[in-house]
């Protein structure tokens, strides 16, 4: 699930895009046409081929609706004030503990504390996440950053003589 770099830790960019993907169609919902996969891969430098194996994870979740072809697109097919962030995250990340005490050979699976404590750690952090909702964070200035990239990219990308 997460990685540890330095002093910090991260998910894995599977579930920093998956994120990254609600949220953008959370806040360009109210467009009249479907965002595109390649539209939120400009939006977050994201290979498309990467994206598409995201985006295909979360519509099986039923949070997305995708529909192919010239006029498809993403939408947002979840209620944002109830998707909890802790039930994508665990969706996206998996239940793998932190360090594979099972598929090792370590000399200290009898008396090791260590694995407790990862899985008390993670427990706490989903629990955490799970006080948190798609609406908690697409609200204030994430959202409004939103908004503006998404009015951004579609100036951007306007037909050649098309109103504004």
């Amino acid at each position: 699930m997460v990685t540890f770099f330095g002093n910090s830790m991260r998910l894995t960019r599977f579930s920093d895009i998956g994120l990254r993907v609600l949220i953008y169609l959370a806040r360009s919902g109210e467009r009249r046409s479907p965002v595109t996969v390649a539209e939120i891969g400009a939006q977050f430098d994201v290979p498309v081929n990467h994206l598409v194996k995201v985006v295909g994870q979360l519509a099986r979740a039923g949070w997305i609706s995708a529909t192919r072809g010239r006029n498809g697109g993403l939408r947002l097919a979840a209620d944002p004030a109830l998707l909890r962030i802790g039930v994508v995250l665990r969706a996206l990340e998996g239940d793998d503990e932190l360090v594979d005490c099972d598929g090792t050979a370590c000399s200290l699976r009898g008396d090791c504390s260590l694995r407790a404590a990862l899985a008390g750690a993670m427990r706490a952090f989903y629990a955490t996440m799970d006080g948190y909702t798609l609406a908690d964070i697409t609200g204030g200035g994430t959202g409004e950053q939103i908004v503006r990239m998404h009015q951004r990219f579609l100036q951007a990308n306007a037909p050649v003589g098309a109103a504004a």
